[in-house]
């Protein structure tokens, strides 16, 4: 004879379902509070280094079109404003080098009626 099952073997399992049911509730809620957002794009770890960029409004952007352009018409100066090693590496052929940290004190090297090109990748 068999005996019957102890209440305690069958007591967990309203326990358990309560506890899935909660779970469901409680991440439904959560995407009603929360909806979808884009996950965010990893940034390089070089980026995360590097301080945050000065934007100049009013110093126009030249687009990549238009430099080869002017390059291929000679009717820009490039300017290099990286430092000599980097230039050394490789620039833009005819490029002026002038360091972005000497530029200040060294603009009196360009003439204010050409248009010029400054550059430093």
């Amino acid at each position: 004879m068999s005996t019957p099952p102890k209440a305690t073997t069958r007591a967990w399992w309203p326990l358990v379902l309560i506890g899935v049911g909660l779970v469901l509730l409680a991440g439904a809620a959560a995407l009603y509070v929360f909806p979808d957002q884009p996950a965010p794009t990893p940034t390089p770890a070089i980026a995360r280094s590097l301080p945050p960029e000065e934007t100049f409004p009013n110093i126009a952007r030249v687009s990549l079109a238009d430099a080869k352009a002017a390059f291929d018409a000679g009717s820009a100066v490039f300017v290099d404003v990286r430092d000599s090693t980097s230039y050394g590496t490789g620039h833009i052929p005819g490029a002026k080098l002038i360091p972005l940290i000497e530029l200040a004190k060294r603009t009196g090297e360009l003439k204010p009626t050409d248009w010029i090109i400054t550059y430093c990748t």
